[in-house]
């Protein structure tokens, strides 16, 4: 069975290189790879930590997706050699005075309530942990076991696997390398007169002999279509701006943007024998709000991140100005870093947080897999997971991988992310606003809510990872 994957975020290559793993010969479209949300997300894998008040049944789709990443990423290294970031640092929720440390105490009894493991730090063992932070930080808490990966080395290294020859006898059963083109999708429908026995593009796609007849038509915007039997859109805000099959099947994302701040350690701010000021990432409150440092392991240290519904595509000042002084209230040798770069990107949000996962009820050979907010990273392997098992297995000519069936957690968990739940009564009610990516009132395309890249505080050194 063909499968085309539209979008190449974190979310679109880790379900494709899911569905290349169970036997699919896989197409993967895109106009470009990581360069949306993904690109700026620190990449914290923290069940625990990002923990929030009412977001009960988001607590098991994320604990259950962290359970997944450590045999994810041994399978990655199986297929190529290429750095994903990861790293097993730990997370510190520190509160920079009184006022803040009662809030923060009060969302550790939650985390705690759910029988998570976070547990109170002394002053003596936090400044022997973590010596640079500010002599004034109220409290900290330890959660040892949320950790993270650099999402720009683990989207390079999933697209390079995509495209690597596998061994059989470690991939048994693995499809063929999965056809990645840098292109957008502007329109999905069902395909009526495709014939069987090879792709409508003319491209010579493995195991076509025999295969039954395309199922969906996807116009690019280059003019060129692919027909293929199976489907999943997984292109975040962009699902709005898919004519078809998506425009009949509203969704509502709303942008949620974010800015993030990537500094640089100098070496004289280091004793010797360092290579970084602090060693596990840092979620802190300041004044009421939220901040974290995460540390990276070539002395990078990225900083974020605002959360705004203002409608602005690009960076606000304030954001970034209030984004250092509480890092630097936290951590005060910030005022003395470097500032790399300045990224600001909008995540697909939900009414209530959670993504919307699951086949599209008229169309089942369409699967959805989208907003998945600020929790990508962190919910990328359960997504692909369930997605693969939604999409079926690959032909049935084709070695079979071992796919299992759902068990009942699964189908729970799909039950919770189900699309169906959050589809508008009436998507033409003038009263809503139009999705992301439609027209608005002047017949032009509405705002993605991307700024088109990062912006840059020259002079800015070459990009590492």
């Amino acid at each position: 069975m063909g499968v085309t994957v539209v979008g190449a975020g974190i979310v679109g290559l880790l379900t494709a290189w899911r569905l290349r793993r169970e036997g699919h010969a896989v197409t993967l479209v895109a106009p470009e790879v990581g360069r949306d949300a993904t690109y700026a997300a620190a990449g914290m894998l923290a069940p625990i930590s990002e923990v929030q008040y009412g977001q009960d049944r988001l607590y098991p789709i994320m604990t259950a997706s962290r359970a997944e990443y450590s045999e994810f990423l041994a399978e990655l290294a199986r297929a190529v050699d290429a750095p994903t970031g990861w790293r097993e640092n730990g997370t510190i929720l520190l509160a920079a005075d009184r006022s803040d440390r009662d809030a923060v105490a009060d969302l550790v009894s939650v985390q705690q309530a759910h029988g998570m493991e976070v547990e109170p730090m002394t002053s003596s063992v936090l400044r022997r942990r973590e010596p640079a932070l500010a002599p004034g930080v109220s409290k900290g808490w330890d959660v040892p076991s949320d950790h993270q990966v650099d999402p720009r080395l683990l989207t390079g290294a999933l697209a390079e696997a995509l495209a690597a020859p596998l061994d059989p006898a470690a991939f048994p059963g693995a499809g063929p390398a999965a056809r990645q083109l840098r292109e957008t999708v502007v329109a999905l429908e069902r395909d009526d007169d495709g014939a069987p026995g090879g792709d409508a593009d003319g491209g010579d796609d493995a195991g076509a002999a025999g295969r039954v007849a395309p199922r969906y038509r996807l116009a690019l915007a280059s003019g060129e279509e692919l027909v293929d039997e199976r489907v999943v859109l997984a292109p975040g805000l962009g699902y709005g701006r898919i004519a078809g099959i998506p425009r009949r099947h509203p969704l509502p994302l709303r942008p949620v943007h974010g800015d993030v701040l990537r500094l640089r350690v100098h070496s004289d701010q280091l004793a010797p024998g360092e290579e970084q000021l602090i060693t596990a990432t840092i979620r802190a409150t300041v004044r009421g709000r939220s901040v974290y440092l995460v540390p990276r392991g070539d002395g990078g240290i990225v900083v974020g991140a605002s959360s705004r519904e203002d409608g602005l595509a690009g960076t606000r000042a304030g954001a970034v100005q209030e984004l250092l002084d509480d890092a630097a209230a936290i951590l005060p040798a910030v005022k003395d870093m470097e500032l790399e770069e300045i990224t600001t990107r909008a995540r697909p949000g939900t009414p209530d947080d959670i993504p919307l996962l699951g086949a599209l009820d008229d169309e089942p050979g369409v699967v959805v897999s989208t907003g998945y907010s600020r929790h990508g990273i962190l919910l990328a392997p359960i997504g692909a997971r369930l997605a693969s098992a939604l999409v079926g297995p690959p032909r049935s000519d084709a070695p079979r991988s071992g796919a299992a069936e759902l068990s009942a957690a699964d189908a729970a968990l799909l039950a919770s992310m189900d699309p169906a739940r959050a589809t508008p009564d009436d998507p033409s009610d003038p009263s809503e606003p139009h999705p992301v990516g439609a027209p608005d009132a002047s017949g032009e395309p509405a705002a993605a809510g991307m700024s088109p890249g990062p912006t840059p505080v020259p002079p800015t050194p070459a990009q590492k990872g």
